[in-house]
């Protein structure tokens, strides 16, 4: 709620001026056990955080809840109020690129669920794990795949509310359709670079893939190559996770923002980055609410003291 009215403030029917928005939002996930608006509004006021990343269903497992409208509308107007952006970060179990017939199917039903619970909360995005080919097959044959589940679910995001799909590169492990920055370049042309279509990267997974963050302007030359791949405005989201392995390692382990092998320095570089203007970072780091009420701190100033 807003304070008091005080001497010569606006009238509530006058507007105000508008709320500045920091050049990059900085806010992290949310446990949202208990509800939405709740648990997870309550979480982003305690990191004093700038934007929100909510699992909509058990992130391991097939369960598709319905939602509560009541806590879907108190989400929705708390962002509103706070200046919140929402994103919403989809299982962990899809699979575009599974051979298993049961897991491709339950994948469609999975990411369409994150979808459409994305829009009834006003989220801006929904994250996905890019996938890999199993049972043996080629990798083209994986991403024909891709094509064929995703490409419907794409299509239905016709109205100008809905979600973007933002596509989350893997750190390498297996047999990862998309783990390089490279490697997004076929994935998007298989879904014939949808509009809807997005990317958020996590640092820490293109680090662990091989693209040295921590080198003398990798930042840079990491989110030149990104743009180079996709195109310009295709970037909406960043995962701002430090690495616990060093780069090329292949292994998915987060770290506190400057306790890891890629430092604080390069995420003042890529908040510089033409690519990054007006796209929030959230944190998945280790350390509970006092390592995520840090890491928030310590962004937002590497952000500000630029």
């Amino acid at each position: 709620m807003p304070d008091p009215l005080g001497p010569g403030s606006p009238g509530p029917d006058v507007p105000g001026p508008p709320v500045a928005r920091a050049r990059n939002p900085v806010g992290g996930h949310v446990p949202v056990a208990g509800g939405l608006a709740t648990t997870g509004l309550g979480y982003a006021k305690e990191l004093a955080a700038e934007a929100v990343q909510v699992f909509v269903a058990n992130p391991r497992g097939w369960a598709t809840p319905p939602g509560n409208p009541a806590q879907d509308e108190a989400f929705r107007a708390g962002c509103a109020d706070a200046g919140l952006s929402a994103w919403v970060h989809a299982p962990y179990l899809i699979n575009f690129g599974s051979h298993t017939e049961a897991t491709a199917e339950r994948s469609v039903e999975s990411m369409r669920h994150s979808l459409h619970r994305a829009r009834a909360i006003g989220a801006l995005g929904v994250v996905v794990h890019t996938g890999s080919a199993t049972g043996g097959r080629p990798r083209e044959v994986a991403l024909a795949q891709a094509r064929e589940l995703m490409l419907p679910l794409l299509d239905e995001l016709d109205r100008d509310d809905d979600p973007f799909l933002l596509l989350e590169p893997t750190a390498g492990q297996g047999f990862s359709l998309c783990s390089l920055v490279t490697d997004l370049g076929p994935y998007f042309e298989v879904l014939e670079s949808h509009p809807r279509l997005g990317v958020c990267l996590d640092t820490c997974h293109v680090h662990a893939a091989g693209h040295d963050l921590a080198a003398p302007d990798g930042m840079t030359r990491t989110l030149d190559l990104l743009v180079k791949t996709v195109g310009e405005g295709r970037l909406k989201l960043v995962h701002a996770n430090d690495s616990q392995e060093a780069a090329g390692a292949h292994k998915d382990r987060h770290a506190n923002i400057g306790a890891g092998h890629i430092g604080a320095e390069p995420f003042a570089e890529l908040m510089r980055h033409p690519a990054t203007e007006g796209v929030p970072l959230i944190i998945e780091t280790p350390g509970g609410t006092p390592g995520h009420r840090a890491d928030v701190a310590l962004l937002k100033r590497l952000r500000d003291d630029d």
